[in-house]
């Protein structure tokens, strides 16, 4: 029986979410870095009215959840567990769970899946309601800020240090959760370089469809110089990695719209809907139907 939630809902006004794609999580679990914590999945569903989730079989990663606002619920092996602001509930993998918003006051949520070898590290802290006090001690604000890096360092793409930094910042997350006591502040990471501006210039012109040459000229490099410079920092040539922001692009469009497929094909500049979806189900390993069906609730 579902605890005072309606159906589920289509979606909510300003979420979010990023689902690494199979070919990343698979260079994630070999990484020496990566493999011994590293997250597949990552949002924010901001008052998630009717929100709910049912999965009897459980799940292949451990799923954070980290209620902002509101009040919602969860369900592990028959116990139930009621949720609210500040508090935080890890759901142990392959467990039968389900969870949702209460239907009167729906809970705004930062949700976390990982995976990882040393994520039994922090078993003391799942299966269990922790409650973040409000005080300035415990800088609940701070792990907000340091969810927002992990999130926007994965929306610049999947670079090797992009992707070792979230790993970093997620055994921080769990580390100030286990030793609150401990817990001080957030020292935030900035970048300030030409790699990032050059990526930014990428995420503007995602349905643009521009070309290494006019990245070139816009930097004022040679292409030659940009290659060498950006494999160098990212370990992928521009192109690539802007192709990979661009089916980021994608997945987005797929999972928070309505657009139909050859809409998104045509506003992602590709060639015609076959194209598309062939780069797509290339870099995801599935076919933007079939993602649609599988993440848009």
């Amino acid at each position: 029986m579902i605890p005072d939630t309606d159906v589920i809902a289509e979606g909510f006004k300003g979420e979010k979410a990023i689902v690494l794609p199979y070919s990343v999580c698979n260079y994630q679990a070999q990484n020496n870095i990566t493999s011994k914590l590293h997250i597949t999945h990552i949002g924010y569903y901001p008052t998630a009215k009717k929100h709910y989730r049912d999965r009897q079989e459980g799940c292949t990663e451990y799923i954070l959840i980290y209620c902002e606002k509101g009040r919602g619920w969860i369900k592990q092996d028959e116990m139930l567990y009621n949720l609210s602001r500040n508090d935080l509930y890890i759901i142990p993998k392959n467990t039968t769970h389900s969870y949702g918003s209460k239907a009167n006051d729906p809970w705004s949520i930062y949700w976390i899946h990982f995976q990882g070898t040393e994520a039994s590290l922090f078993e003391n802290i799942m299966g269990q309601i922790i409650h973040i006090n409000d005080t300035d001690s415990n800088k609940h604000t701070d792990r907000f800020q340091l969810f927002e890096s992990i999130y926007q360092n994965l929306e610049m793409g999947y670079s090797p240090e992009n992707l070792e930094y979230t790993s970093f910042c997620l055994q921080y997350f769990l580390a100030s959760i286990k030793y609150s006591a401990q817990y001080e502040e957030n020292n935030r990471i900035k970048h300030d370089n030409i790699i990032q501006d050059i990526i930014m210039f990428m995420k503007d012109n995602l349905e643009s469809n521009i070309s290494l040459d006019e990245i070139s000229a816009h930097f004022n490099y040679s292409k030659s110089h940009l290659i060498n410079l950006f494999k160098q920092k990212t370990s992928y040539p521009p192109m690539v990695y802007y192709n990979q922001l661009r089916m980021q692009r994608a997945c987005s469009y797929l999972q928070f719209t309505f657009l139909k497929i050859k809409e998104i094909a045509f506003k992602l500049n590709f060639y015609d809907p076959f194209h598309f979806s062939k780069a797509f189900t290339k870099e995801m390993k599935m076919s933007p139907q079939d993602y649609r069906k599988k993440y848009q609730k």
